[in-house]
């Protein structure tokens, strides 16, 4: 996965530097609504709860262009806007169940049933094009913040 950035004005971020700020904001709200620091567990909690739709997220942001994230492929950045205008409306479904949590089964799921010969074809391409699975990358907050936490790759 090549990550050079494109060059043309396009706002580059990090998703480590990015995920470590959010995990300590989650930290720093839950403390402040305890009314004590709750420490690593916090960031534990955050990795638990919230590093998979993060990360999805941001991936999304990646493929469609909108911001490049520094650790993703600069092959994939914009691909969406630039691959499968000719199926832009499955992509579009597909996309939306992408956001909320969708995996290649779901998605495979729901084309056989609303779907016909064709279009399930169709979903079949974006689908290899996409490779969901191989951006199940790891959480780097618990070793960036020092603590030991084991949960940091989603199942």
């Amino acid at each position: 996965m090549t990550t050079d950035s494109p060059g043309d004005g396009i706002e580059r971020r990090s998703l480590d530097d990015e995920s470590v700020r959010e995990a300590l904001e989650y930290k720093w709200y839950l403390s402040q609504e305890r009314g004590y620091d709750v420490g690593p567990a916090a960031l534990d909690a955050w990795i638990d709860d919230h590093w998979s739709g993060f990360l999805r997220a941001r991936w999304i942001e990646h493929m469609l262009g909108v911001r490049f994230w520094t650790e993703l492929g600069r092959e994939e950045f914009g691909m969406l806007k630039q691959e499968f205008g000719e199926f832009r409306t499955i992509l579009d479904e597909i996309v939306e169940m992408l956001k909320s949590g969708g995996e290649n089964l779901n998605i495979l799921c729901w084309s056989n049933r609303c779907k016909n010969t064709a279009d399930q074809l169709k979903v079949r391409k974006i689908l290899h094009k996409l490779r969901i699975n191989d951006h199940r990358l790891r959480c780097k907050v618990s070793q960036r913040m020092g603590t030991s936490s084991s949960n940091c790759v989603p199942c």
